[in-house]
């Protein structure tokens, strides 16, 4: 199995720990009061890889991903030129400045990549971005606050959908089908 490429940006890039989206209230429960910085984490490392996700699903997508560098400005690439929307949403979420929100994400996206590379393996390929990427889906719209609205900056409304993000014997059961049947596409 996979590793859950959220939980191993935080750790690499030394986030605060994230909490799942509660699919009821679209937002992490009450109980957790966050900090500036563990907003900034919950709104940017899932939004983030969210883009990168999205990205991935085509074939040219995937394979500019394992020919391009980490001097590239990966939130254009990723955010497909609407980056300066996501670093907005990011800064309001986390009530930080535009230039915080970017820093951060342009470092999670760097790291992002990094990960998604290695994950390819010795011999990467397309299909192996795009089946790695599919299989971490679930992964991302768990952490993924609705507030954001990433899905109607990345034309994916499944995104946003609070049943993305339920969880149980029989909710994770359907989320593996879904994963099978969207198969990167």
């Amino acid at each position: 199995m996979s590793t859950n490429i959220i939980e191993q940006i935080q750790i690499n890039l030394e986030y605060p720990l994230l909490h799942k989206i509660d699919p009821n209230i679209q937002e992490t429960k009450p109980e957790f009061e966050h900090t500036g910085a563990e907003k900034l984490a919950q709104a940017a490392i899932p939004a983030v890889v969210a883009a990168l996700y999205k990205y991935s699903k085509t074939d040219e997508g995937a394979a500019t991903l394992l020919k391009t560098t980490s001097s590239e400005d990966w939130l254009s690439i990723l955010y497909n030129g609407k980056e300066r929307e996501a670093v907005e949403k990011i800064a309001r979420y986390a009530a930080v400045s535009k230039g915080e929100a970017e820093i951060h994400m342009e470092d999670i996206a760097d790291e992002s990549i990094r990960l998604v590379k290695e994950a390819a393996g010795d011999k990467p390929t397309p299909e192996k971005i795009k089946s790695y990427m599919n299989d971490q889906r679930h992964n991302v719209l768990v952490y993924l606050p609705a507030a954001l609205q990433i899905g109607d900056l990345l034309n994916d409304e499944a995104m946003d959908d609070r049943t993305n993000k339920m969880e149980g014997p029989i909710s994770n059961f359907m989320h593996k089908i879904e994963d099978k049947f969207s198969g990167g596409n």
